[in-house]
């Protein structure tokens, strides 16, 4: 077993742990306890010590069991998230990708409402604050106005990276979760019988007989929202940094959510008043303080969800379920990418959210319906690599499927009333799952029209087309991408576009195929020279890679010049005299949709709404300046940036066909 990508664990990898994975799921105490007391009714004990019951289980089976201590195995080379565990596990499962683009769409979608629920928490608690209650009112012109400033700032700051402040995270969060224990045990120690519900009886008694006791589980649910994240951000941190630091932050959640409980119950009064427990518990001298620590916090939840959906994205595109957009890299930092049409995204929907819903007890009304989802399609996929990746028992896997399944159902059915105040999400959501669908089901179609030929038949016609000189030369080396999985194979449409029409006579002919592998961070290639005049390279990509063909490119040449295996000197003796290098030139070829083809309704529909995208995102492909015609395009290896650094490990294979071999 390859255990090189596991990450060590040491005092810095768990600050830095705190920092970048526990943000969602650690300023859940803002607002979650409060939610279910005021959806409870009248409070009561039972309400109150049923209510921390069922928070500290779904901690236990759905957080701890089902991600810390299961999901979390499915590191794929390190790297987690919805697409890492699909890519683990396709090979079992044609269907697989459906429950993958649900559980990304879903995810992407709810997560917009992250960013307003923490923010807008934190300021309001500003409503506590001796001589602000007048001010600071939930769901006042103040309050919203605040909460966009910030959210604007931070949408604003991603495209500069989070390598400045990225430090400062984890000792932020560090004196967060220590501030969430301590003001816990302060009100423990003068309520201790509030420890009682950690026992799951108070919880079964609250589902049973409280008049709303199972649709509770609504609010329930948001104390484990950030869940996920704990998967998706596997890769920054490693597995065993997260599990041993899950156990500080889960016992401070716990005591937080007694302290909250212990308040409540000491005040002995039948409803909150407008008092959220988080900021009752709170000594009046460190109010602002705390406030203060809460809103830092909160911008680092937003900040991990961001990064998260950047790289969501990223590895669907790498995947073929999203149009290929722009996607920078602010820093030298493995992983951070800003890719500006999400930010953007993301920025409108959170603005959006905030104004539609104003205060935070509204957006925790229509919050967790989606995450629901993502959990549910997580759960199929983690079965299939429990079953046949780990290859557990049968009789082991299916009571862990049955455990979950029931647990993540009752959370669903229970937010399923979310629906009607959150039909606002659903444009978003159905947007975001349509495009991966169409995307990927278009390729597939597209894919079948592809006529494969025998390249090695065409290659004496390839030598003399480059020794006619009767034909003018229209560059030195002339590249074509490829999708002929096979060294001996290539689209006929290629070579109708080098010999019709206008005969494109080039030195050299060049074949660039890229093969995508299920590691994330695979980079390789391999080199098979034809002949003199042909020469096909493959390379060999993780689906986190971004696929700069360019740069690429340019080093796969570098090296040979190097090894002696190529000479770039110019052939026009007037400019070989001055070691003046070739040109290379790009070709790429456009498919566009024919009519005298039959398709099924379904297909048809699918093909329309896959050239309408790609019309959407003409603007996106400019940017790496990719022509979309069957023309020579030149602009392609110029735009690379010349800082950014690739290595490439030449270790797959090299065939060279040749005389001398």
């Amino acid at each position: 077993m390859d255990t090189g990508h596991s990450k060590k664990i040491t005092t810095a990898g768990l600050l830095i742990t705190l920092g970048i994975i526990f943000g969602d799921i650690g300023t859940s105490p803002l607002y979650t306890f409060q939610t279910i007391l005021n959806e409870g009714g009248k409070i009561s004990s039972e309400l109150v010590l049923g209510a921390i019951s069922c928070v500290f289980w779904t901690l236990t089976l759905q957080t701890t069991f089902k991600y810390v201590l299961i999901t979390l195995q499915a590191d794929n080379r390190g790297e987690g998230g919805v697409f890492s565990l699909f890519a683990l596990v396709r090979r079992y499962g044609k269907k697989l990708v459906y429950p993958a683009i649900i559980g990304a769409g879903t995810l992407l979608a709810d997560g917009i409402i992250t960013p307003p629920i923490s923010v807008t928490s934190a300021i309001e608690g500003l409503n506590s604050v001796k001589g602000l209650e007048h001010i600071i009112v939930p769901g006042n012109n103040l309050v919203v106005e605040l909460v966009l400033v910030i959210l604007l700032l931070l949408f604003v700051f991603q495209r500069f990276g989070t390598k400045i402040v990225g430090g400062s995270f984890g000792p932020i969060m560090l004196i967060w979760f220590s501030m969430l224990a301590v003001l816990g045990i302060n009100q423990i120690i003068h309520y201790p019988l509030v420890l009682k519900a950690l026992s799951p009886h108070y919880g079964l008694e609250l589902l049973i007989r409280h008049p709303k006791g199972f649709w509770l589980l609504g609010a329930v649910f948001l104390c484990t929202t950030g869940a996920e994240a704990l998967y998706s951000d596997l890769g920054h941190c490693g597995r065993r940094n997260i599990q041993i630091s899950w156990i500080f932050v889960k016992t401070a959640l716990v005591l937080n959510y007694l302290g909250q409980g212990a308040w409540v119950l000491l005040q002995q009064k039948n409803d909150l008043g407008g008092v959220n427990p988080f900021f009752a518990i709170v000594p009046h001298w460190f109010l602002v303080p705390s406030v203060f620590i809460g809103m830092a916090a909160s911008i680092i939840a937003s900040q991990a969800l961001i990064s998260g959906s950047f790289t969501l994205i990223n590895e669907a595109i790498s995947l073929n379920f999203w149009p290929k957009v722009t996607v920078k890299f602010p820093t030298e930092i493995r992983g951070q990418i800003y890719i500006p049409s999400i930010n953007w995204i993301l920025c409108t929907g959170c603005f959006l959210v905030v104004l539609y819903f104003r205060t935070s007890e509204s957006m925790t009304a229509a919050y967790g319906f989606s995450i629901t989802i993502a959990m549910l399609m997580t759960t199929i996929l983690v079965y299939h690599f429990l079953r046949y990746v780990k290859h557990y028992s049968v009789w082991t896997v299916i009571p862990i499927l049955i455990v979950f399944v029931v647990v993540e159902s009752s959370f669903f059915v229970a937010n399923a009333v979310k629906i009607v105040k959150r039909l606002f999400f659903l444009v978003f959501e159905v947007g975001l799952i349509f495009t991966m669908y169409i995307w990927y089901h278009a390729r597939k179609i597209n894919n079948r029209f592809l006529n494969f030929i025998d390249l090695k038949e065409h290659i004496p016609l390839l030598e003399s087309l480059s020794q006619d000189e009767s034909i003018p030369r229209l560059t030195s080396h002339l590249i074509y991408l490829t999708k002929a999985n096979r060294p001996g194979q290539i689209e006929q449409k290629i070579l109708y576009s080098i010999f019709s029409h206008n005969p494109k006579r080039a030195d050299i002919y060049w074949f660039l195929h890229i093969e995508r592998t299920d590691e994330p961070y695979t980079m390789e290639y391999g080199v098979e020279e034809l002949s003199d005049k042909v020469i096909r390279v493959e390379f060999r990509l993780g689906f986190r890679v971004q696929p700069r063909v360019g740069l690429m490119f340019r080093r796969v040449v570098s090296e040979m010049i190097c090894n002696r295996e190529l000479d770039i000197t110019h052939r026009y003796p007037s400019l070989k005299k001055h070691n003046i290098a070739d040109d290379f030139r790009y070709v790429i070829l456009e498919k566009f949709l024919s009519y005298d083809n039959e398709f099924t309704v379904r297909e048809g529909f699918i093909l329309n709404a896959y050239f309408s995208m790609k019309k959407l995102a003409l603007a996106e492909e400019k940017a790496f300046g990719l022509d979309s015609s069957e023309t020579v395009v030149e602009k392609l290896p110029m735009l690379v940036a010349p800082a950014t650094k690739v290595k490439l490990q030449r270790a797959y294979y090299r065939v060279h066909q040749s005389a001398t071999v």
